[in-house]
């Protein structure tokens, strides 16, 4: 079992940042990767990044490479989400997912069992 808790959310003006984090606890060592989703209003939930944790690998959708950062520390079983160069069209509920199973679901929202409580992020344009 593995809780996740977000944090790190709130309003920010375009062009901002923002980082965001997700507290592990439970069966940690069982995460095979993590990922983080977001979902606004009217919208399907999304992907947005990924990280495994053989080998570190990271994924990221092509609406935020080159703006976002996702980033793991192990000692504090804690994900990050760097956000930069916010836009308005990334406002949306930003949620941390475990995937505890093999093979690792990456950007697929069913490829994680376990999600975290979403914390919502606002970019003003």
């Amino acid at each position: 079992q593995v809780q996740l808790v977000e944090s790190g959310g709130g309003l920010v003006q375009a062009g901002g940042s923002l980082r965001l984090s997700c507290a592990a606890s439970g069966r940690t060592f069982s995460r095979y990767g993590m990922g983080w989703f977001r979902q606004a209003p009217g919208k399907e939930r999304e992907f947005v990044a990924a990280i495994r944790w053989s080998g570190g690998s990271t994924s990221y959708a092509d609406s935020v490479k080159g703006r976002f950062t996702i980033s793991g520390d192990n000692a504090k079983n804690t994900v990050y989400l760097q956000m930069n160069s916010l836009k308005p069209e990334d406002t949306a509920v930003y949620y941390c997912a475990a995937d505890t199973t093999f093979p690792f679901g990456r950007d697929k929202v069913g490829g994680y069992d376990y999600w975290g409580q979403g914390t919502q992020v606002t970019v003003s344009s």
